[in-house]
Formats: structure tokens, C-alpha cells, sequence
């Protein structure tokens, strides 16, 4: 293909579908790391205030092979046709019933709440799954409630990690569906064990339901050879300088529903590592870094800023902010010449606190799912000492098809393709980016690109070309050195009253670097001649912010001062010009919000997206207000 581009990594003309011959399916992949750990620890939990406990690889085996041999035994297919949902938060039982799944050659389909529960019925039924396995009684009500109303007919068979009350089971038997523990279903397994019925590397491992910001979710079908690819692409990139090893652990808890978690942690069994899981609650995330001292820390870049956001703001004199700059920069430029460590003077006077926050043994941060700002990173690499690769692209090409080459600790990009993909950019004449130019929609293909959607002809055709080539809808510029840069997003173009296009996106991406700013969403559409935006500000930084402008109040009295909303929205256009934004790209009135936009409020996806249409709908008064407030 014309302007493919691969990566410089690999001595084949192949692209890489896998890195060990013995592992290219992911049941395959778990029995390289049982096999390697000499039955090692495998999967850690831990309760509040206690240390971590572990199953070792052979429990989580018998265990798997229990339950698969159950669910067969209740009616289950040893078969690539047989798919179970799993409605759970990041636990051991959910790798179990993964791992179940796998033995038996049954495809995975997670469940997650922040879909809704309109979105829980639609996967049931496009799915036809008639088996669920869920962590708390609460989703087993969410489920039976859409049996009781008929939304879910095929719906038989409910299994629960928790305890439950026997009500539950006569509620379920009421409706037909017969409710049990996952151990009731392990013991019956156990009795009648069934020879394991292992996949290929092209069936079918995993429905991945992706979030759309509009409509029902996609369920992209992903196979085992995809999954193999993707992370056998990651290791070879990392292969001379983070190797993967059997002491490693990793700390899980970014959603499995997605696939970056679940890359990653492949990565890890393969190794015959240690996958330890959070509490189930983000804010004690800290704590149980410090009970596991993870090596392995994958990441969102939000979390990346609130570490960065916590470290500035305990430098709260100007000096102290002084001497923490000075110590960055001299580590800064330590990674620039290719050193990264944890024990310089810098690290030993002000960065041990901070490494130590996350148990003191990371060696490796993987961050992906959204842009991360290069100052950010930049700042991290020096400060924990480790690691710290970005990755870009998205479930349909399993999770990732670019990466940090390691060595260059350059920021602003999101490194070269991976060994398992070639990446070609093709134009978009409507907003003026031509592959010629280096720019264009960034396209994927290789053994890690999806199926296509389950049961969505039109929606796969849209997203694959018939030579196989994925169209993400994400605008790239290829830099210099070969990386690739995210500079657009084509999906939500539009155009103003007098015909120019506007991708709000990468206005949003610009005006969010002003320090008041805490979320920001741009709206314009073809009746209106200029653009207006919701702003919701920085309840830490805002403050501080105004008072330096003579503002002073509560964040709730701020927020409904129009004089500081004036002079937010013009340090926002001076960011916007010096960026290079025309003037009709530039907002020209601002609303002030003061509650964040949030999963919970049904304005973000879980991937932490905006939400447009529902953004758009629920400031619908507030932006008719701002559109009849400005004459131009």
C-alpha cells in the first residue's frame, strides 16, 4: 500500500503475529506463565488494612477448568458460538471465568454499568448471551429487572461471585432464571470434568462493547491471534530494555471491560507474573501501591495529572516550586541523554516521597486512551525515575498500533507503529489535510485489527476498507523522526453558517491548556455564524487564578462573576491565537459551569469522552442564551 509505513523494529518482512510459538492463543498464553512461575503467585486481592493474598497459576487453572466444565455441564457450548457475559469490577474471578471461557473455546463479553442500562440489554440480546457472571447482587437485580420487563428473553442463568440472600433466588426462579455462586458452579464442574476444548488463533476470544458517544455500543470482535499480536508487538518494541520477568507485578485497576488493561496483563502472565488488584475504590488506589509495589503501572493520562496537579500543589511557596523545577530540569536532562534511575541526589532530596507513593518499584508506566500532555509526562519521566511509554489506538485494532520506541523521551507524539501493524495516512480534503503533506486520517492493518462489529454490517463497512485497512476517524501527522502526532478528530466536523468546517475537538485541546480551565466543550453548528463554549474550571487552580486578577469569592460566587468569565474566556483566545487558530475557530461568548462533566452525569463515555449530543442537549438553554446575547 502506498505510504504504509512500519515499524523499524523486527528482522522480518512479516508483520509480527507473535513472539512465542508456544503462545498464540490466550489460553496458550497462561499455560507459557504457569509453566515458567513453577506455579508461582498468580492473582493477589486484598482486603482493607491487610496485606495482598494470592492464588498461585495452578488454582487459577483448576479453577478456570472447574468453571468451564460447570457452565458445560448447565448446557454451555464448548464452542467459538457460545458467548458469556461478565458484569464485574477488576477481581480475581473475573481472569477466572476469562480463563474459563478460553479453555472451552467460549468468547468473552464484558458488561460494564457506565454503559447504562439500555446499553446492558442491547449487548444480551446482540450477543445472545443466556449466561452472565457477575460480582455483586446489585447487578444480578439490574439484569432480572430487565427480565421481569421482557427485555432480555434469552437471559436463563445468572452467577454470582458474592454472596447473595435467598430472596434473590426466588426472584430469579419467578422469571425463569435459575441464580447460583460461581463456587456452586466450580463444585458441579469438578465432579464432571470436561478435557479442555483449547481455541485457535483465529477464533474468536472477545466482544469488546465499545462506548460510542452516539447510539447503541459496537461490539468489536476480536479474536486470540489479534490479542497475541497486539502485546507481541509491545514486547518486541520493549524487548532490549524492559523485559518482561517473572517477578514482576502489575496493578490492575483501569476497567477490563477495555482492552488496554487486558494487553497489558497478558504481557504479564505470559511471564508468569503477578496481577494484584485494586479494592475496588480509586481513592485507595495509593494504599494499595504501597501494600503491592507494583513494577508494571498502567495508566489513563488523568491520573497522570492529578499526581502531577498533587506534587505542584504541596510546592505551595514560590520558592519551594523553584527548587522542584530546578530538580525536574536537571533529571530532565539526564532522560534526554538516555539515563533514567531512581537514586541521583534529586531523587533522594525530593522524588523518593513521590515514588515511593506508588510503592517504590515501578519500573515501567504504559499510558494510553487519551492524549497525555507532554508536559506532564515529561515532568513524570525525571520525577518517578522509570519508564514511561505512551501508546495510541483503539479497541478495533485490539488497543494499541503505535508506541513509544524507547530511547526517545520526546513528548508531543505518540511514538512509531508497532511490529503487528503498518499505519498509513490517508487525506481529508474537506479540512485540508493531505497524505502528500505528511497528514491525513490515520489508518491500521495487520493481525491485530478486529473482526469488525458483531451483527453491524453497515458500521464494519464504515470502519474497514475491503483491503482490511481500519479508518479510526483520528487525524495524524507523521513528525520527522518517524513518529506519528494526533492533530484532529474527523468524526465530529461540522460546519458554521458561511461554509468553513470546525473540528471542536482540537479547539477543546488547545483552550483546556488554559490553567483555569478544567473541561471545556465548544459547540457551533451550521445555523450559527461563531462558535460558543461551556466551561467548567479548575475548583483547585481557579481560585488562586482570580485572585491574582483581583477576584475574590467562593468557587460558586466565581463561577457567576461575568467579569472573570470574560477573562477566562480571553486568556483561552490568546491560547487559541497563539496556537494558530483562525478567528472563526475561536469562541466568542463562554457559560460557566461549575459541576464537572462526568460518567455519572451522562456526559462523558467511560472512556472519559465527551458525550456531544448530550452535551449539546443538556446546555441547550444556556447555549441559546449565549448565541442570542452576541450579534455579529
Amino acid at each position: 500500500m502506498a505510504g504504509a509505513r512500519r515499524s523499524v523494529i523486527g528482522d522480518s518482512p512479516q508483520l509480527l503475529t507473535h513472539y512465542y510459538d508456544d503462545a498464540r492463543t490466550m489460553y496458550e498464553v497462561f499455560r507459557r506463565g504457569f509453566s515458567i512461575s513453577e506455579n508461582g503467585p498468580c492473582l493477589g486481592f486484598r482486603k482493607p488494612k491487610q496485606p495482598y493474598q494470592w492464588l498461585s497459576y495452578k488454582e487459577v487453572a483448576e479453577r478456570a477448568e472447574a468453571l468451564g466444565s460447570g457452565l458445560i455441564q448447565q448446557g454451555c457450548k464448548p464452542s467459538t458460538k457460545q458467548f458469556i457475559g461478565v458484569f464485574a469490577q477488576n477481581r480475581p474471578e473475573w481472569i477466572i471465568a476469562e480463563l474459563a471461557c478460553y479453555t472451552y473455546s467460549m468468547v468473552v463479553v464484558p458488561l460494564y454499568d457506565t454503559l447504562g442500562p439500555g446499553a446492558i440489554r442491547y449487548i444480551v440480546n446482540t450477543a445472545d448471551i443466556s449466561t452472565v457472571i457477575c460480582d455483586k447482587p446489585e447487578k444480578a437485580r439490574t439484569l432480572l429487572d430487565h427480565v421481569e420487563r421482557r427485555e432480555t428473553p434469552g437471559l436463563s442463568s445468572i452467577i454470582l461471585m458474592d454472596p447473595f440472600e435467598k430472596e434473590l433466588t426466588e426472584r430469579g426462579k419467578r422469571c425463569g432464571v435459575h441464580i447460583q455462586t460461581m463456587q456452586e458452579v466450580e463444585d458441579c464442574g469438578r465432579e464432571s470434568r470436561h478435557v479442555p476444548v483449547p481455541p485457535r488463533p483465529e477464533d474468536l476470544s472477545i466482544v469488546c462493547f465499545t462506548s460510542g458517544t452516539t447510539g447503541n455500543p459496537k461490539g468489536a470482535m476480536l479474536t486470540h491471534g489479534n490479542v497475541v499480536a497486539d502485546f507481541s508487538g509491545f514486547l518486541k518494541v520493549t524487548e532490549k530494555v524492559i523485559f518482561p520477568r517473572q517477578d514482576d507485578v502489575l496493578i490492575s485497576f483501569l476497567p477490563l471491560a477495555h482492552m488496554f488493561e487486558r494487553v497489558i496483563q497478558s504481557v504479564v502472565y505470559c511471564h508468569g507474573g503477578r496481577v494484584g488488584f485494586f479494592q475496588g475504590d480509586i481513592r485507595l488506589l495509593s494504599d494499595d501501591m504501597k501494600a503491592l509495589r507494583p513494577t508494571i503501572f498502567p495508566v489513563v493520562p488523568r491520573l497522570l495529572n492529578r499526581m502531577y496537579d498533587k506534587i505542584f500543589s504541596q510546592a505551595d511557596t514560590a520558592l519551594k516550586r523553584w527548587v522542584l523545577e530546578f530538580a525536574a530540569r536537571r533529571k530532565k536532562a539526564e532522560v534526554r541523554n538516555g539515563i533514567i534511575r531512581n537514586d541521583s541526589l534529586w531523587d533522594k532530596l525530593f522524588f523518593n516521597k513521590i515514588q515511593a507513593s506508588l510503592g517504590g518499584c515501578v519500573r515501567m508506566i504504559g499510558t494510553g486512551a487519551a492524549p497525555a500532555s507532554p508536559t506532564v509526562l515529561g515532568f513524570l519521566r525525571a520525577a518517578l525515575g522509570c519508564q514511561v511509554y505512551e501508546g495510541y489506538g483503539q479497541t478495533e485494532c485490539t488497543a494499541g498500533c503505535t508506541f513509544t520506541t524507547p530511547g526517545d523521551w520526546t513528548s508531543g507524539h505518540v511514538g512509531a507503529p508497532l511490529p503487528c501493524n503498518l499505519i498509513r495516512l490517508k487525506d481529508v480534503e474537506e479540512l485540508n489535510y493531505f497524505a502528500a503533506k505528511g497528514e491525513g486520517e490515520i489508518c491500521v492493518k495487520g493481525p491485530n485489527v478486529f473482526q469488525g462489529y458483531l451483527k453491524d454490517e453497515e458500521k464494519t463497512t464504515e470502519a474497514l476498507d475491503p483491503e482490511g485497512w481500519l479508518h479510526t476517524g483520528d487525524i495524524g501527522r507523521w513528525l520527522p523522526n518517524g513518529t506519528l502526532k494526533i492533530i484532529d478528530r474527523k468524526k465530529h466536523i461540522f460546519k458554521l453558517a458561511q461554509g468553513e468546517y470546525i473540528a471542536p475537538e482540537k479547539i477543546e485541546n488547545i483552550y483546556i491548556r488554559s490553567d483555569p480551565v478544567a473541561q471545556i466543550y465548544v459547540h457551533g453548528d451550521s445555523l450559527q455564524a461563531f462558535l460558543v463554549g461551556i466551561v467548567v474550571p479548575d475548583s483547585e487552580v481557579m481560585p488562586g487564578w482570580a485572585k491574582k486578577r483581583g477576584f475574590d469569592g467562593t468557587y460558586a460566587e466565581l463561577c457567576k462573576n461575568k467579569e472573570l468569565q470574560q477573562a477566562i474566556m480571553e486568556d483561552m483566545v490568546r491560547l487559541g491565537k497563539e496556537s494558530g487558530l483562525h478567528s472563526f475557530e475561536q469562541v466568542k461568548a463562554i457559560y460557566i459551569h461549575s459541576d464537572m462533566f462526568s460518567v455519572q452525569n451522562g456526559l462523558l463515555t467511560p472512556t472519559l469522552k465527551a458525550k456531544r449530543p448530550e452535551l449539546r442537549d443538556y446546555f441547550k438553554k444556556q447555549i441559546e442564551e449565549l448565541y442570542s446575547s452576541i450579534s455579529i
